[in-house]
């Protein structure tokens, strides 16, 4: 195995987690239905001893208390569906795919520019690790396209 392919194939992994975590947090949703979501929420805050009047955590707690069913299922098959692309990209980009090299140079080159608004708040170790760990994957599959794309399937 060429070291090409070694780290499309770790890009793959990367992708395949990224899509087994938020179909894990798609069912999440769902388990949150009928039974008392804002009280779970808050316990699932505490369980990881996050502070529930900081930001982020107050947005997801504000989300769930305001969320009705509908939403639920609305934010559980979007999570669904961006899972399955991230999950169908790792399986593309295992096998050497060319349009599996496009579909994640694309998707990753999207988020870029947020990343880099979301430095203008703040620079903070996880937001450089996230911008910085993205670039890598698009500048490598961009590499890879340029250099061996007419000899993918």
């Amino acid at each position: 195995m060429s070291d090409t392919s070694k780290g499309i194939r770790l890009v793959a992994l990367l992708e395949a987690s990224k899509g087994l975590l938020v179909l894990l947090a798609g069912f999440g949703v769902l388990g949150l239905m009928h039974s008392g979501a804002q009280l779970r929420v808050e316990e699932l805050v505490r369980h990881f001893h996050l502070n529930p009047g900081s930001r982020f955590p107050r947005i997801f707690i504000d989300v769930v208390t305001k969320a009705n069913d509908h939403t639920l299922w609305l934010l559980a098959c979007g999570a669904l569906a961006y899972a399955t692309l991230r999950l169908l990209e790792a399986v593309g980009l295992w096998r050497e795919r060319a349009w599996a090299k496009w579909l994640g140079a694309v998707s990753g080159a999207i988020y870029i520019p947020a990343e880099l608004y979301e430095l203008l708040g703040g620079v903070s170790w996880p937001k450089l690790t996230l911008l910085f760990v993205n670039v890598v994957c698009v500048a490598y599959l961009v590499h890879a396209i340029r250099t061996h794309g007419a000899h993918s399937h």
